[in-house]
This record gives structure tokens, C-alpha cells and sequence, in this order.
């Protein structure tokens, strides 16, 4: 074949065309996969990142790796099981230390979860592990899935969508080949400068260019490998090290807890980005130290930080916007790809419904009634800790071994602390984002708790995370839930409902009925509770209202979305 020849070689079939093979995109291709729905990924990079990218995955995230199997496989990657993960501030990383926010580490984490109670009451904690490694998680367990294709080093050429589906054309990079997909549906989730986005002339809108003493404007990222690292600072471990001077300001995660770390910097209105050396990236790593630490660079790049960008929209007929697609953040709070989870986990059952046949079409419509809020709201909250961390600038004196330096490191110390704890102890952020206003969610009346970062209230007003409890042989409530649709009922609610069984099956849904103590229906506050695949509440009842299953559950699927007002009553 000649080089750059393309050549039309065969054509695919598939329910899902997905392009984009970041956490977005792998994580759809396992929600589709495990509901026996074929889908093609595809993505131009070679294979999964080899950069850290994102650091940080909340527990809500990993609620939904624990429902897929794999939460333990997760947790497993990335530091070490008794690394702690601190979150610490210095002025250098060989000078001052200013502040210290504990965070337990992953063996730890899983020791502690089955005591907490309010607003950590969950499955799972978070945990601190670069987005490399999940990406390689999810690849592995996508690839399993009988109907599942992942082809990287592949790019969508071109798409044309009709009444009966989408047929796209992709390019093989290696050989420049060429062959069509057919599919149901398409998602685009390739990253901020998607092309499916584009193709749609679907825009961001939301803030961008914040300029901020840090945290705002281009940073320089560098990936490094430093041995020598943890023996040349006089400070315990930390996962993230934050450096806070008016000189060099900077944060590096720790990626293996041996000798990986991403070190990410604020660029100077001076330094030009695209003449940045391999010598510059260390002498940045190094200024920050504040110390000759030797390190050796992987990669490097550079990216812009202030964003705050949400698509106008994030569905056009057959095709969807997923992930970075659709919304991108700055990286504080670590909410950019937790929020791209979650919009392959709504997205996921939704398809599967509707090309199984148990959803009509209209369904998918709830994708960005749902989500596009959520991500709306967590960029909001991203930008306020941006602000938090990026705004609050350095004493001049900070680093002077003088009485006045001591004074401003104290100073900096107790606002970071506070900053630290209102960063990364956010269950309200992980826990409380709402469908409150979905045509499939059936409304009760009631009023579901304020919506604040630091402070989350389990609640079953329809709309959000299923409450979760701990039982008392030790199995969390989530994993008596159906992989599908799960009914709890808070004692023997449902016996004299002989006919329940028959109406599930008429509807077609798979539905597990789960029966629970009655010492547990306060937690509840009902009978009855609807759960969607995605464990958020969907409809909860008194044993009065058992009868409404029928009518309550085909709603919740997409059929009669509009008789809402009349089930609510």
C-alpha cells in the first residue's frame, strides 16, 4: 500500500460508536458491555495515557468501580497500600513546611469506611491514584466484554447521522486504511477540542481565561521520575505537595510513592512556553524544591488552567457529548474526570435500555436534563477552590528566617489548612449532585437538603444517591443491589402484591426486589424505594402506594415521562 493512501477496506456494525478512549469513553464501553450491548471506542492515541493526568478518584467513582467488580483492582494501583495521602504546603519542598492535612491511606481507607457514619456513609472512600492507572483498569475489563471494541490509533474521519442510525468513517493512523462503522448511536468523548462537539456546532459556554497568582493561565506540567526525592526533604510523605512562595508556585502528586511524581507549575508572564526545554522542566522541578534534586523527565507539556466550561448542549439526535466533551474544568477539587464518570455511568444504562428495547428513545433525552446541571455545578464548585488556592498570594517575607517570615508562614499556614479541608473533605461535591427536574424522576413533595462542598445528608427524596448503611454481617447495602433496577422494601411490603412479579415482566425491566430490615426504613423515610441502575432514587412510596409499581417504573424508563404530576399525587 502507498503511504497515505486511503484505501475503504470493510464496514462495522455496532449498537455505540464511541469516540474517545479516556475514562469517559472506557467507562462507557464497560457500562454498554456489561448489558450485552455491542460498541466500537475508538481514539487516536496509541493506547491508554501515559501521562498521570488526573490524581484523584472520589468516592462516588469508586461506589461505581465497586458496582462493576473492579473497585478493589482500582485501589490496588498507584501508591504503595500504607502510603499516606497528605495534603501538604511548603515554601519550598526542602523549606518550611506551612500546613498539613491528613488523609488516611488506601489500606486504611478500607479499614475506616465501615465506621463512618452522615456524611461519609458510603461504600467507599476516596481514593489517590493517577488517572494512568485507572485507564489501564477499565481498558483490561472493557476488552473482556463479549461485543466490545477498543481500537486506538484510530480517528473518526467523518460521521453522517439519518433516521436509522449513524454510519462513520475511520482511518487506521498506521496504514491510513479506511472503514465505515454502522451504529445505533454515537458519543464523543475525545477531549476538549472534540470534533464530535465541533461537528454538531454545539459551543462552551462558562468562564475562561481567570488569571490568578496561580491556578489561572498556562501551566507547565512535567512528568518525572526522582529517586532521591523523599531522602532529600526533612518532611513525612504527603500525596500532594504544594509549593507557596512569590516566586515558584507549583503542586506535584505523588504517582507510585517511590519515585514517580507529575509536577505541575505556573508559568511567568516572561517564560515562553514553546521553547521550554528538558534542562527548563528540571530547573522548575528544582527551583521549587528549593534544592538540586536530581530528577529525570518523562514528558512534558503545557496546559491552561481558569476554565470553567460547560457545552450549551450535550445531545443532537442519535449523537452525545461525554466527558471533557462537554464540560472542562480546572483541576482543583479533582472533579473534571469523577464528573466524566458519572456521565458514562447515566449515559451507559440509558442506551442499553433503549437499543434492548425496554426504553423508547425519548429516554436519552433525560441525558442532558440530568447531567448537563451536574456539570454546571461542579464546575462552579472546581472554580471556587481555584479561587481559594490561587488568589491568596505570599507574604514577600514567607521564606526570610526572621521573626516577621515566621508570622507570615503562620498566617499562610492556618488559611491553607482551612483551604485544604474545604478542597479535598467535599462528601456534599461527591455524594450530593441531583436530578431534581427529570421527567423519569417521580417527585414525592419533598424537599431534598441544601446543597453545600463539605457537608452532605443522606436523603431518598427522589432524585439522588441512594442513602447507603452498612448492615450488620458487613455487606454494604449497595452490593444487595441489582445490577439493573432494584426495589427495597423495608419488610414484607410487597406479599400481598401477587401480581408484582407479572407487571415487571410485562414491562420488560429487570427489577430485584430487595427486602430490608424495618429497623432500616427510617433511613429511607418509606416503605418502598425504586433504584435505578445508577443507584439514585427514582420513586419511593408507603406500602399503600405498592400498587403503583406499574405505573411508577414504566416512567422511570421513559414511557409516559409527562404523567409525572398525576403519579406524584
Amino acid at each position: 500500500m502507498l503511504a497515505g493512501r486511503s484505501v475503504l477496506e470493510t464496514c462495522l456494525t455496532a449498537s455505540v460508536l464511541i469516540v474517545g478512549g479516556g475514562p469517559c469513553g472506557l467507562m462507557l464501553a464497560n457500562e454498554l458491555g456489561r448489558r450485552g450491548v455491542s460498541a466500537i471506542l475508538v481514539d487516536e492515541k496509541p493506547g491508554t495515557a501515559f501521562n498521570p493526568q488526573a490524581n484523584a478518584t472520589q468516592a462516588r467513582s469508586m461506589e461505581h468501580y465497586r458496582r462493576l467488580g473492579f473497585a478493589d483492582e482500582i485501589r490496588r494501583e498507584g501508591l504503595p497500600a500504607d502510603y499516606p495521602t497528605d495534603v501538604a504546603y511548603f515554601t519550598r519542598y526542602a523549606g518550611y513546611e506551612l500546613a498539613r492535612f491528613q488523609l488516611p491511606s488506601s489500606s486504611r481507607a478500607g479499614e475506616l469506611v465501615k465506621g463512618m457514619s452522615g456524611s461519609w456513609s458510603a461504600a467507599e472512600l476516596p481514593h489517590r491514584v493517577s488517572q494512568k492507572y485507572v485507564e489501564a483498569v477499565l481498558r483490561r475489563h472493557a476488552e473482556r466484554l463479549p461485543g466490545i471494541r477498543l481500537s486506538y490509533g484510530h480517528r473518526l474521519i467523518s460521521y453522517v447521522e439519518s433516521d436509522d442510525g449513524v454510519v462513520a468513517e475511520i482511518e487506521r493512523l498506521d496504514d491510513n486504511s479506511r472503514f465505515q462503522v454502522r451504529a445505533d448511536f454515537l458519543v464523543g468523548a475525545d477531549g476538549p477540542r472534540s470534533m464530535v462537539r465541533q461537528s454538531l456546532g454545539i459551543v462552551y459556554g462558562g468562564e475562561t481565561g481567570m488569571q490568578r497568582d496561580f491556578m489561572g493561565g498556562r501551566m507547565l506540567a512535567v512528568y518525572l521520575r526522582s529517586p532521591g526525592f523523599y531522602a532529600s526533604i526533612p518532611h513525612a510523605k504527603a500525596w500532594m505537595y504544594n509549593c507557596f512562595n512569590g516566586d515558584r508556585r507549583a503542586f506535584m502528586a505523588s504517582v507510585n510513592g517511590r519515585d514517580e511524581f507529575a509536577f505541575h507549575t505556573q508559568l511567568r508572564p516572561d517564560e515562553d512556553e514553546s521553547a521550554i526545554t528538558i534542562d527548563e522542566a528540571k530547573a522548575a522541578f528544582q527551583r521549587a524544591c528549593g534544592a538540586p534534586i536530581h530528577c529525570e523527565v518523562l514528558s512534558f507539556l503545557t496546559w491552561t488552567a481558569g476554565h470553567a466550561l460547560v457545552a450549551n448542549g450535550m445531545q443532537r439526535g442519535r449523537v452525545f457529548l461525554g466527558g471533557d466533551a462537554a464540560h472542562l474544568f480546572t483541576p482543583t477539587g479533582g472533579l473534571g474526570y469523577n464528573t466524566a464518570i458519572e456521565d458514562a455511568v447515566n449515559l451507559g444504562w440509558k442506551l442499553a435500555s433503549v437499543v434492548k428495547g425496554a426504553s423508547p428513545a425519548g429516554l436519552l433525552d433525560s441525558y442532558e436534563v440530568e447531567r448537563r446541571p451536574v456539570a454546571l455545578r461542579n464546575t462552579d464548585y472546581a472554580r471556587r477552590f481555584a479561587d481559594s488556592l490561587g488568589l491568596f498570594a505570599p507574604a514577600p517575607d514567607i521564606e526570610d528566617p526572621t521573626e516577621a517570615g515566621d508570622e507570615a508562614r503562620r498566617t499562610a499556614g492556618v488559611y491553607l489548612e482551612q483551604h485544604a479541608r474545604a478542597e479535598f473533605n467535599i462528601p456534599g461535591v461527591t455524594f450530593g449532585g441531583r436530578y431534581d427536574g427529570s421527567p423519569i424522576i417521580v417527585s414525592d413533595g419533598s424537599q431534598p437538603p441544601p446543597d453545600a462542598a463539605n457537608v452532605y445528608v443522606p436523603s431518598a427524596c427522589p432524585g439522588g444517591r441512594a442513602p447507603h448503611a452498612w448492615l450488620e454481617d458487613g455487606v454494604s447495602l449497595y452490593d444487595l443491589f441489582g445490577f439493573e433496577w432494584t426495589l427495597l422494601q423495608f419488610g414484607e411490603v410487597m406479599s400481598a402484591q401477587a401480581s408484582f412479579a407479572e407487571s415487571i415482566r410485562a414491562i420488560g425491566a429487570d427489577v430485584k426486589l430487595v427486602t430490608l430490615p424495618k429497623s432500616l426504613r427510617d433511613l429511607y423515610e418509606a416503605d418502598l424505594a425504586l433504584i435505578r441502575p445508577d443507584q439514585i432514587v427514582a420513586w419511593r412510596g408507603s406500602a399503600s402506594q405498592a400498587g403503583m409499581i406499574g405505573r411508577v417504573l414504566p416512567r422511570a424508563l421513559g414511557h409516559n415521562a409527562s404523567d409525572g404530576a398525576r403519579l406524584a399525587s
